[in-house]
């Protein structure tokens, strides 16, 4: 892929005619694939968001962007994407910042309701969720979220610009990037209290 195919994609296009056309080809990558591994220190991951959150989230960027509203049919598509979580056989290894868990895109009633979806998810087979503490030895800085979708792409993205990857380079690059994060994470029981502990903040 190089850019005349759309390796570099500005949200000024992606975004002309909504977020809708964006979610549902999303839905296909993801939907197609097996494994996706990600890293995600600013946002609550859109596997795990809520409709609440998700509608925050579109209409924050259609503001600041000045694109079509379709919100409701944007957050209708992100939470189609979520029965792919339900498929056995499937794989999200999921890594997140304690961050994420703390910023408030909505209200603590939004908030509270997020936070606990997580924890509802992590109960999932598929699901594999590491937290990169606040107070984590880092030998990478955090750095911009991506996702990798089945180690054929890496889908990576600032606020003027989304890039999709598919150079075996730039695929290892980003691999490489996610093991040292994940080597930083707590899972399970210790991941859970961070968690709890976002959700106790919250009040």
């Amino acid at each position: 892929m190089n850019e005349e195919t759309g390796q570099v994609r500005p949200w000024r296009e992606r975004l002309e005619t909504g977020h809708l056309p964006v979610q549902e080809e999303w839905n296909s990558l993801v939907l197609n694939s097996q494994t996706l591994r990600a890293w995600e220190p600013d946002i609550i991951p859109g596997l795990f968001q809520t409709a609440d959150y998700a509608r925050c989230v579109f209409e924050g960027l259609a503001e600041l962007m000045n694109t079509t509203r379709d919100t409701d049919d944007a957050v209708r598509a992100r939470m189609m994407r979520q029965e792919w979580l339900h498929i056995p056989g499937k794989e999200l290894h999921q890594l997140v910042w304690e961050g994420t868990l703390c910023a408030r895109l909505g209200s603590p009633e939004v908030m509270a309701a997020q936070l606990d979806r997580i924890l509802e998810v992590l109960d999932l087979d598929t699901v594999r969720l590491g937290v990169v503490p606040f107070d984590a030895v880092l030998p990478l800085a955090i750095g911009n979220g991506f996702t990798m979708l089945d180690e054929r792409l890496v889908v990576t993205e600032d606020w003027h610009t989304e890039h999709w990857l598919d150079d075996p380079d730039a695929i290892a690059l980003h691999r490489r990037v996610w093991e040292t994060h994940a080597a930083s994470a707590v899972y399970g029981a210790d991941a859970r209290s961070l968690i709890v502990k976002a959700i106790e903040a919250l009040h």
